[in-house]
């Protein structure tokens, strides 16, 4: 992280407490990380503009939303030059569908998490992509019961701090 300015003990608590509460006023989170209003509301913005917090959003409760189905799709291209890794990638970021996609090492290239009304409209997801020769040559789809664990927030302490 070249550049980047080195993270204190603050500056880790301030990036904790704004991914678990990210519309949390800078009055509340100064309280929270023990500053006053003015230098937090600078760390903040320091912190922004050096890249830590790529933004800012609300969870939605998809469940109260609408039905829908989770599909976990496991993708391997049929073959593994970069262009076709990066032609993939770059359709695949278009699709509003997609959740997350992850390039794996193993036995085969993509995880992708899909979002859809139903099994039905994710087949005609799937059946797009494929018809838009995208290299796709098999996929194997795992649809979700019920989420067990689902964390939007990072332990980002313990990923930082070192002993």
């Amino acid at each position: 992280m070249t550049g980047s300015p080195r993270l204190d003990r603050i500056d880790i608590n301030i990036l904790s407490t704004l991914q678990e509460q990210g519309n949390i006023t800078n009055v509340a989170l100064a309280d929270a990380v023990g500053l006053s209003p003015s230098p937090c509301l600078q760390r903040v913005k320091r912190l922004e503009k050096a890249g830590y917090v790529d933004g800012y959003r609300a969870v939605l409760n998809l469940k109260k939303l609408a039905e829908h189905v989770v599909v976990f799709t496991e993708i391997t291209l049929s073959d593994h030059r970069r262009k076709d890794f990066t032609k993939f990638e770059i359709e695949i970021r278009k699709h509003p569908h997609v959740m997350e996609c992850h390039l794996l090492s193993g036995g085969y290239d993509y995880l992708v998490k899909f979002v859809a009304r139903g099994v039905a409209q994710y087949q005609e997801i799937m059946e797009e992509l494929l018809e838009r020769n995208l290299g796709i040559d098999k996929y194997f789809s795992y649809i979700a019961i019920k989420p067990v664990v689902s964390r939007h927030a990072v332990p980002v302490r313990d990923l930082v701090e070192r002993d």
